[in-house]
Order: structure tokens, then C-alpha cells, then sequence
């Protein structure tokens, strides 16, 4: 069994940036990742015309500025960069293709046992870890939500972590299911390149410019009350966009930031999604009923048929499928039990990192959090 004092189970931006601020603070680490790259959420799940959605201030991992040239909203093919130079610059060498079977702690011993299978030469490895940081992530695995008929539909199915371009769409019927940033971007996306558009939208959303967002933020930052800013953010966005409601878009009772810091939903960010509603070229539906091979039925009797289907449906976490004794940090979802700022310490050496759906900056904050917390540790005690 192969010792390490901290194990991070994750390459993403949550591991990596655990891995460089234990670094900064001279203790060792072994991270793994079941990927065969870092940051596989980013290069191999992501639709290609993605930028970041808030400012690049807002999203620096720890440790490493975004060069002077780099615009204030990011590219995917531009992140990706900075993530390879953040991992080559402080030597970051994740072990890759290794997913985890197991973590269970050793009340005797007081470790994490932690077992890996290399998915190149199947080989099993098992790791005693002092400090045990779960970095999969919130957004580990796709979710696409039980609809009755949907195995019979006969047209294409994905998730949006599988959706690259719009270009194989064109002239076709698709329905985008989900409304946040991924979904109103791909509806945006597939309009624009020629197919008949249409997308689901079930709940009360925000929608705002990027611009918004990143003055509300500025402002929140300068320790204005959250609620104020979000009164002038909605007024705001009112001017904008005019009265959305009479096109299927209804506002939440709570406020933008508000509500990002109570649930962790977003408000979406306008990539010209809006104007295409109003002009009719995306077409607004309420919740699906039901699916009778290529046509959709929704709970106010409408029915459409479509080609395809794209779920911008969100993800879960799988932590819970290795995690065994985590009970006491995590919840049944595989997220934290504890709100924010607090969700990211449990037990018996156990952390985590990137699960206060918060970005970026959340990561950044978690993986600080976390350093500090193990050297305090280790300072007070003998060496493993």
C-alpha cells in the first residue's frame, strides 16, 4: 500500500488548484484523475463557442494571473491554455486513467484507504491517506431526467456535455431541455445555424448581460447589501430586455445574486438567445408530459414533433459512488451538507473542493481553505 499525506481524487480546476496551494505550502500530495487529461470537463465536454460567463478577475485559479493580454471574458480554447501552462508552471503531475473503486477510513490505523483501477492495464493500486480531498466535482456526470416515452424516441438524444456545434443540425426540429446558461446558448447555436429551434423552459429564471452580472459583482464586492444590488440589477435587466414574461421567461421572487448565493442557480447570461425569442425563431415551451416517438407533448397540451433532443439538464456529483465514509460531509446527492462557507471540511482528514457552486472563485477559495486547514495539522502534530 502506497502511502501519501494528501490524496486528491480529481485533475479539474478543483484538484489542481488544492495540488498548487499544498505546494506553496511544501506538502506533498498524490492526485488522480479517471481522465486522461486535466481539466476533462473543459476539453471534452463542453460545446466549442463557450466562454467563461463572468469576468476574468472572477475566475483566476490560485497562485497564477491571467496574462495582461487575456480578454476580460475568457474562450474555452483560451482557458484550456491557461490551465496547461498553470499545471506545467508548478509541475503538476497528475496520475491519469486512474478512477476510484473505494475510500474507506481506517478507525485503527486512522488513514484513508483508497483504491484505484488503472483503466489502460487494469492494474488495482491502494493508497494510505492521511488527508483524503474529494475534487470530482459538482458537475461529474451528466443528468438527463426520467420522461415518460423518451426510450421510444426514434430522433438523436444527447446531453449537452455531448454537444459540440450546431453544424449537423441544420434544417432539423430540435428541442433543447433546460433553460440556463448551457441550454440558452445551444438554442442560440443551433438558431443561428439553420435548425428549427425550440426550447423548454420550466422554471423562473434571470437573464441578464454579461456586463450586469460583472457590475452587480463589483458592487457586491465593494460590501453594498446584496438585496440593493439586486434591485438595481433587475431594474436594469427590465430596461433591457422589456417585459419577458409574455414570451415564457418569468423572473424569480428572489434576486440575481441572491439567489445564486441561497441555491446556487445562476442567472443566465445573454448571448442574443432573447431577441431570437422575440422574434419567434426559438420557440418557448413549459414542462414535457410526455414523448410519443417523435413528438414531444407538454403539460398544457401542445405537442410538436422534433428530430432531436438536446438535455441541458445539468449534472450530479458521483462522489457518493466511492465515497464510503463521508456521510458526515456529504449528502445523499454527493454535495455538502454544510452552506457555504462551511461545506468544505468534514472528518477524520476528509475535505472538499469545488462543490460550493460558486465557480471559479469558489474553487480558488475552497483550495486555500483547505491547505491552510491540513498545514495547521500538521503543524500541531507529529509526522506521518
Amino acid at each position: 500500500m502506497e502511502k501519501a499525506l494528501v490524496l486528491i481524487v480529481g485533475a479539474g480546476p478543483s484538484g489542481l488548484a488544492t495540488a498548487v496551494c499544498l505546494g506553496q505550502l511544501s506538502i506533498p500530495y498524490v492526485i488522480i484523475e479517471r481522465e486522461d487529461c486535466t481539466a476533462s470537463l473543459w476539453r471534452k465536454h463542453t460545446y466549442d463557442r463557450l466562454k467563461l460567463h463572468l469576468a476574468k478577475e472572477f475566475c483566476e485559479m490560485p497562485h497564477m494571473p491571467y496574462p495582461e493580454d487575456t480578454p476580460t471574458y475568457i474562450p474555452k480554447i483560451q482557458f484550456l491554455r491557461y490551465m496547461d501552462d498553470y499545471v506545467e508552471h508548478f509541475n503538476i503531475c497528475p496520475k491519469f486513467n486512474s478512477s476510484v473503486e473505494s475510500c474507506l477510513y481506517d478507525d485503527v490505523q486512522k488513514y484513508w484507504v483508497v483504491t484505484t483501477h488503472d483503466q489502460v492495464n487494469g492494474m488495482v493500486s491502494k493508497y494510505a491517506a492521511r488527508f483524503l480531498v474529494v475534487a470530482s466535482g459538482e458537475n461529474s456526470a451528466g443528468n438527463i431526467p426520467s420522461i415518460p416515452g423518451l426510450e421510444d424516441f426514434s430522433g438523436h438524444v444527447i446531453h449537452s456535455s455531448s454537444f459540440r456545434s450546431a453544424d449537423s443540425y441544420a434544417a432539423q426540429r430540435v428541442l433543447v431541455v433546460g433553460c440556463g446558461n448551457s441550454g440558452m446558448e445551444i438554442a442560440y447555436d443551433l438558431s443561428s445555424h439553420g435548425a428549427n429551434t425550440s426550447i423548454v423552459i420550466r422554471s423562473p429564471l434571470h437573464v441578464m448581460t454579461k456586463e450586469l452580472i460583472h457590475m452587480g459583482m463589483k458592487l457586491a464586492s465593494w460590501s453594498l447589501p446584496v438585496k440593493f444590488v439586486d434591485f438595481i440589477l433587475v431594474v436594469l435587466a427590465y430596461l433591457w430586455f422589456g417585459n419577458l414574461s409574455k414570451y415564457g421567461i418569468v423572473r424569480p421572487n428572489m434576486g440575481p445574486l441572491l439567489l445564486k448565493a441561497k441555491t446556487g442557480r445562476s442567472a443566465v447570461i445573454d448571448v442574443g438567445t432573447v431577441e431570437l425569442i422575440k422574434k419567434g425563431d426559438i420557440k418557448v415551451f413549459g414542462p414535457i408530459s410526455c414523448i410519443k416517438g417523435n413528438v414531444v407533448e407538454f403539460d398544457d397540451g401542445k405537442e410538436s414533433y422534433f428530430d432531436a433532443i438536446v438535455f441541458a439538464t445539468g449534472y450530479t456529483s458521483t462522489a457518493n459512488n466511492w465515497l464510503k465514509n463521508g456521510e458526515d460531509m456529504m449528502n445523499k446527492e454527493g454535495m455538502p451538507k454544510k452552506d457555504f462557507p462551511n461545506h468544505w471540511k468534514g472528518s477524520n482528514g476528509l475535505y472538499c473542493v469545488g462543490f460550493a457552486r460558486r465557480g471559479l472563485s469558489g474553487i480558488a477559495r475552497d483550495a486555500k481553505n483547505v491547505a491552510n486547514d491540513i498545514k495547521a495539522f500538521l503543524d500541531s502534530m507529529a509526522p506521518f
